[in-house]
């Protein structure tokens, strides 16, 4: 290598070192990348499913100008307590009934529920509010 070639590859770094350098940098942050992101996986997955709970609504019957019934589905590991809000809404979206509902545990993993609310006037819809472990 000539005089000048060999200037230039220090000045831009080109050198067998720093190219050494720069791989040795690389393999490091992706180390570092790949540790962190399993770390934060088994976080999330390993360590936080005893509290996850999944809720769907299925509908709900107006049985009378004071009572709703909505059905709806939990699912969530086996043995843990649930405990649900459930209400019911009026045309102008007024809470008319409210009900908190405690579900015991289980060693099914999903379920489904029908929870009657007394109303103080006719409700034209029921939902789920809030589901969460007891």
């Amino acid at each position: 290598m000539s005089e000048n070639t060999t200037l230039l590859a220090e000045r831009y770094g080109q050198t067998p070192g720093a190219k050494r350098l720069t791989k040795s940098i690389g393999i490091i942050t992706a180390a570092g990348f790949s540790v962190v992101l399993g770390l934060w996986l088994w976080w999330g997955g390993v360590l936080e499913a005893p509290g996850q709970i999944n809720t769907r609504e299925l509908g709900y019957v107006v049985t009378s100008e004071q009572e709703i019934q909505v059905f709806f589905e939990i699912t969530t590991p086996p043995g843990n307590e649930v405990s649900c809000a459930i209400q019911a809404l009026n045309g102008s979206y007024g809470i008319v009934g409210w009900k908190i509902i405690d579900i015991p545990s289980s060693t099914s993993w999903t379920r489904t529920f029908r929870e009657t609310l007394r109303t103080s006037e006719t409700a034209v819809t029921g939902l789920l509010y809030e589901c969460w472990v007891a």
